[in-house]
C-alpha cells in the first residue's frame, strides 16, 4: 500500500505566503510609471542637450504634449499647463587616478542637470533643482576602445537614471 499523500504546505510555501502578507500589508508595490497632473508642457532653455530630449522622450511616452521653440505641438492660442525650464545639463569626464607612469589609471564621469518648472501663470512649483550623478570607471590603455564604449554606456545609463528621477518629481506636482 502506497504511503499517504502528505497534504501538509511545506515550510517554503509557507514562508513566502507569509511576505507576501506582509508586503501586501503594509502599502509595498513595485514602482510603475509615473501619472502625470498635466497634460500640456513647454520646456524651455537647453532643449537640444541629451537628457533634455530624453525628458522629452519620456513625457510624450507617458501622453503629455510636449513644445519647445524647435518643435511647436500646441496651437498658437493654447497655454500651457507647465512650463519646464532646462537650466544646465554637463557632462564631465574627471581624471583621478594616475599610475607613477602618469597614464591615467581611473576617471570619474560626473553628469549634472539642473531644471524648474513652473505653472501657466509663472507661479514656481518645483523650484531650481540640481541632480548630480557620478561613476567611477578604471581606465587602461590597452583597452582603449573598450573603455570608451563603457564610458558611453555608463553616461547614457547616467541619463535614464536622471530623467526616471525628474519624473518621479513630476509625479508628485499638483498644477493649480
Amino acid at each position: 500500500m502506497p504511503p499517504a499523500p502528505n497534504h501538509r504546505p511545506s515550510r517554503r510555501a509557507c514562508c513566502v505566503a507569509a511576505v507576501a502578507l506582509v508586503l501586501g500589508g503594509c502599502g509595498f508595490r513595485l514602482r510603475g510609471s509615473a501619472s502625470l497632473a498635466f497634460v500640456t508642457l513647454r520646456l524651455a532653455g537647453s532643449t537640444q542637450t541629451p537628457i533634455a530630449q530624453a525628458l522629452r522622450r519620456a513625457l510624450t511616452k507617458q501622453g503629455v504634449r510636449v513644445d519647445s521653440p524647435d518643435q511647436a505641438v500646441l496651437a498658437a492660442n493654447e497655454i500651457p499647463q507647465v512650463v519646464l525650464t532646462v537650466g544646465q545639463d554637463q557632462r564631465q569626464r574627471v581624471v583621478v587616478g594616475q599610475t607613477s607612469a602618469g597614464q591615467v589609471r581611473e576617471l570619474e564621469l560626473r553628469a549634472l542637470f539642473e531644471f524648474t518648472l513652473s505653472n501657466a501663470l509663472g507661479r514656481e512649483v518645483v523650484a531650481p533643482t540640481q541632480l548630480s550623478l557620478t561613476r567611477s570607471l578604471n581606465f587602461s590603455e590597452t583597452a582603449v576602445l573598450a573603455k570608451d564604449a563603457e564610458e558611453a554606456q555608463l553616461f547614457n545609463d547616467m541619463q535614464n537614471d536622471m530623467v526616471a528621477q525628474v519624473m518621479r518629481r513630476l509625479s508628485v506636482v499638483r498644477v493649480f
